[in-house]
């Protein structure tokens, strides 16, 4: 039981940090720049902001055009969402508290820890080129002119806590105590049954 609900929680930790990521990935708030003091601009992934009062807001015409870390920073944030999806069918497959693979239980340990693993290697990706853009925010923020001013907006921190937690429940699932206590309980099981009915040839 205890390592069923490892296995739960751990699942549901990480939909908390596949949901945070892919509300990271489409947020505009990865940088803020001030040009001036009433000017502001934010540059997502996918658009970008800008505006005194009222901001208005455009999509990115052309991929060939935008900077270096926004281009990779795009493709590993969905290259970890669609690893995180892969993970959910997986773990849905492995978990004990579903009813697939019932007949193969070393089987079915395998692949929940399969998605537990595949789950930390997606938030370890979002953790990754998320610190990878903020220093290439803070560099250059040190070579800009000092009316210009970047600094990491909201998404980085929803991006970096999404993948912290993608990996502490992908840690829950890859768990080996889950599989190491079911094969433990089939044992005593087995042996509380031959304990109960002996083999006697009494007449």
């Amino acid at each position: 039981m205890a390592s069923s609900a490892l296995q739960i929680i751990g699942f549901l930790l990480s939909l908390v940090g596949l949901a945070a990521t892919i509300s990271a990935t489409f947020m505009v708030e990865w940088k803020k720049q001030w040009q001036v003091k009433s000017y502001k601009a934010y540059e997502g992934l996918w658009m970008t902001c800008s505006g005194n009062e009222r901001t208005t807001c455009e999509s990115h015409e052309s991929v060939l055009k935008l900077p270096t870390e926004v281009q990779a920073t795009r493709a590993v944030m969905m290259l970890s969402i669609f690893l995180s999806a892969l993970a959910v069918m997986v773990s849905t497959l492995g978990m004990k508290c579903t009813r697939f693979m019932d007949g193969k239980a070393k089987s079915k340990s395998t692949v929940a820890m399969i998605g537990g693993i595949m789950f930390m290697v997606s938030g370890l990706l979002v953790v990754i080129i998320t610190s990878w853009y903020v220093k290439m925010i803070v560099q250059k923020s040190n070579q800009s002119h000092r009316l210009q001013s970047f600094e990491f907006g909201k998404a980085v921190f929803v991006s970096l806590a999404g993948g912290l937690i993608t990996v502490a429940g992908g840690a829950f699932l890859s768990c080996r105590r889950c599989s190491r206590s079911s094969s433990s309980e089939s044992i005593s099981s087995n042996q509380l049954i031959s304990i109960s009915h002996p083999k006697s040839n009494y007449v």
